[in-house]
């Protein structure tokens, strides 16, 4: 039987898209499921240290930026990277880095934000996010 568990995978290193990752983890673990997060590519890049906020828009959204950031501000919406801490405060989220990835940029786990918990490889990830229900790709 399929255990109550979100899994994404985050590749994404546009602002736009890692805002929703903060938001469905905390919603999935609102509702007690169990969030697995995989960073790789531009998207682990967006959580190297202090790398957040220096992240790119979509073109999409691009002639916002500045719009973009002050409704967040005004509206009290904290980062993806804080988001995701309260959600691992309300449950079971676990942030894990591609080290396929971490070894092309030749990062350490210091190297990034201290919520993320690991390093592994994509087998490791794949096994945990088929014993779910819901993967997306972000």
């Amino acid at each position: 039987m399929s255990k109550e568990r979100v899994s994404m995978i985050v590749f994404s290193g546009e602002m736009d898209k890692l805002l929703p990752v903060g938001i469905l983890a905390s919603g999935a673990v609102a509702m007690g499921h169990e969030v697995r997060i995989f960073l790789t590519f531009w998207g682990l890049m967006a959580f190297k240290k202090d790398a957040f906020f220096q992240m790119p828009v979509s073109p999409a959204f691009a002639g916002m930026v500045g719009d973009l950031a002050g409704m967040l501000k005004e509206r009290h919406i904290p980062s993806v990277i804080e988001q995701l801490r309260i959600a691992k405060e309300l449950g079971d989220v676990e942030i894990v880095a591609c080290g396929m990835t971490m070894d092309l940029f030749g990062l350490k786990l210091d190297d990034l934000e201290d919520i993320v918990d690991k390093v592994a490889g994509v087998g490791e990830f794949i096994e945990t996010a088929k014993e779910g229900h819901t993967t997306l790709f972000i």
